[in-house]
């Protein structure tokens, strides 16, 4: 109920359509009740009393009351649909919001594709239910109200039985209702894996392929469609199963009406065209309570999925921790790592362990080391990706946690290996991270990271859609563009993660220049993969198993002969390379 009920709060926005469809609603209900009623007349009078004024007046009021509940009936479809429509849109756009807004903890732990699945299905699940759900709550709950009070005011003897059949009804609907609920709750858990699988499949196409393995991944995806398949076919197993037994129990409950009133117009305490008015009332009375245990089933799935939206809704996100409340101001003396350790969740082990290390302003920093070293995670620090699990970085004296992340991620340009670009034209790439930057601005950015030359050939330039993640452009060219955005951005910090690596021989030495130029008084920290790309670094800083085991220029480490200088050898044993200087 708390769930729903928080749903409903998203509703105030709507207050005044609402209470028009409630308005409508009424109407409908009323009308139905006004259907009930005429049974009597038409019976006593037409029929029995043989009345011809009334069989002109009847049919007229007939008509008359159609076309009212007609309209009314329109009113509240249109403005519920309307309601649940634009809720459900306000729930999504703040869904979105507060998954690009947590943490990089969250993300690692949830794949992209589960979070699509939780944005767009779960709340689907809310979607498809919250008009429906909203209008039978309102005119079969109050048509049913209605049609019990033509019941209660003809014989409240009869109406007794049909309050005496409601808690039967209602155990049914609360059962049924809550494995319902289970089964949808397990059938979105499905729908999150066979996301993961698809994204992973179609992202990967070229591997697939190259490999060979589209049978296999035809048996991932038919594990997770068939798991969610079983899922749905429990539910409907379990749904259909509410209306037979909702039958049952509103059979028995008219058998002894007809019983006990049949008797009675027997007796002649009731009248024939009375009778039939009740009849007619509780067999209307049926098809609301028929609609409302479908709505329950909808009520039900609804509930799974609001369940698993409000989960991520009620996470902190970065800016609920945020804890700083300082402007940064760019850095003009150090960065400094003081006694840093750092552990990854369920990690047994730390990624960094109690690192000290002062990088002076403008300085280019080197970070080497073998694959889990923590050479990455050292640098993801400086962004606050992550916060420090003991020890503090400082810029310029500052503590960064006492600064606000927006403030000091405005200060860091940030070039990785696996080149990140949007559906999108090639503008507002490489203005990403300034959106008001003019063309000028945009193709002075584009000229210093060599992209110019590829660009201006493109029939529509800058306004070329480049497909998702820059699939219509080369591996060189979309690195290009990534340096480009970082060149635009114009951060007095940069971290550039083997910027080069994706580009050939000629490309690569055009966008070294424009690094290298880019660098200039900036402070720079490079992860280099390569040591090729960082012999120039000011300083190179050699790590293993989260400590710093080296620090030094490139010369200077080689002829110390320790574990840069292994590392050395053995990235270019296969090639012909320059011999160790002596010391």
């Amino acid at each position: 109920m708390n769930t729903f009920f928080r749903i409903l709060t998203y509703l105030r926005a709507y207050r005044f359509r609402l209470a028009g469809a409630f308005i409508c609603s009424v109407g409908v209900a009323g009308l139905s009740a006004v259907y009930a009623m005429l049974v009597q007349p038409v019976l006593d009078e037409i029929f029995i009393a043989r009345n011809r004024e009334l069989l002109l007046l009847l049919p007229l009021a007939v008509l008359a009351v159609a076309l009212l509940k007609g309209a009314f009936a329109y009113g509240q479809a249109y403005l519920m649909s309307y309601i649940g429509h634009w809720l459900v849109a306000d729930v999504r756009q703040q869904l979105f919001l507060h998954i690009i807004r947590l943490p990089i903890r969250f993300h690692d732990a949830n794949s992209s594709g589960r979070l699509v699945a939780r944005v767009i299905s779960d709340v689907n699940e809310m979607a498809n239910a919250i008009p429906s759900v909203l209008k039978d709550l309102f005119q079969q709950g109050l048509t049913f109200v209605a049609l019990l009070g033509v019941a209660f005011y003809h014989n409240w003897k009869l109406a007794s039985v049909v309050v005496f059949v409601l808690p039967f009804s209602g155990f049914v609907l609360m059962r049924v209702g809550k494995r319902i609920r289970k089964l949808s709750n397990r059938g979105q858990e499905h729908i999150g894996r066979m996301a993961s699988v698809l994204k992973e499949a179609f992202s990967g196409i070229k591997i697939v392929k190259a490999y060979g393995q589209e049978d296999s991944e035809l048996e991932r995806f038919s594990l997770t469609n068939s798991a969610f398949r079983l899922a749905k076919v429990k539910s409907s197993q379990t749904s259909a199963m509410a209306s037979p037994l909702l039958e049952v129990i509103g059979v028995c409950g008219v058998s002894v009406i007809i019983w006990f009133g049949g008797g009675q117009v027997i007796e002649g305490a009731m009248k024939p065209g009375e009778f039939f008015s009740f009849l007619s009332a509780m067999f209307m009375a049926y098809a609301p309570v028929r609609k409302m245990s479908g709505a329950n089933e909808s009520v039900q799935r609804a509930l799974a999925g609001a369940q698993r939206v409000f989960s991520v809704l009620d996470l902190d996100s970065e800016m609920a921790k945020d804890e700083g409340k300082d402007t940064l101001k760019p850095i003009t003396r150090t960065l400094e790592f003081e006694n840093v350790t750092f552990v990854y969740e369920d990690a047994g082990e730390p990624a960094l362990n109690h690192v000290n290390l002062s990088i002076h302003a403008g300085e280019v920093v080197a970070f080497v080391g073998a694959s889990g070293s923590g050479k990455t995670t050292l640098v993801s620090l400086v962004p606050r990706f992550y916060r420090p699990t003991e020890g503090t970085l400082k810029i310029d004296g500052v503590d960064i946690r006492t600064v606000e992340r927006a403030s000091l991620r405005r200060q860091i340009g940030i070039v990785s290996q696996e080149t990140v670009l949007f559906d999108d034209t090639i503008r507002n790439n490489i203005a990403y991270g300034r959106p008001n930057a003019s063309d000028e601005a945009v193709v002075g950015a584009s000229q210093a990271a060599f992209a110019w030359e590829f660009i201006e050939r493109l029939p529509n330039g800058l306004d070329t859609l480049i497909g998702e993640n820059g699939l219509k452009l080369s591996g060189g060219q979309r690195q290009r563009l990534a340096i480009a955005r970082a060149i635009l951005r114009d951060p007095p910090i940069l971290i550039l993660d083997e910027a080069t690596s994706a580009l050939d021989s000629e490309s690569e030495k055009l966008v070294q220049q424009a690094l290298a130029n880019l660098m200039k008084g900036r402070t720079t920290l490079v992860i280099a993969h390569r040591l090729s790309t960082v012999q120039h670094a000011d300083r190179i800083v050699v790590m293993a198993k989260g400590t710093i085991q080296e620090v030094g220029t490139h010369v200077e480490l080689l002829q110390r002969g320790g574990l840069y200088t292994k590392l050395y050898q053995t990235q270019f044993q296969l090639a012909q390379f320059e011999p160790i200087p002596a010391s």
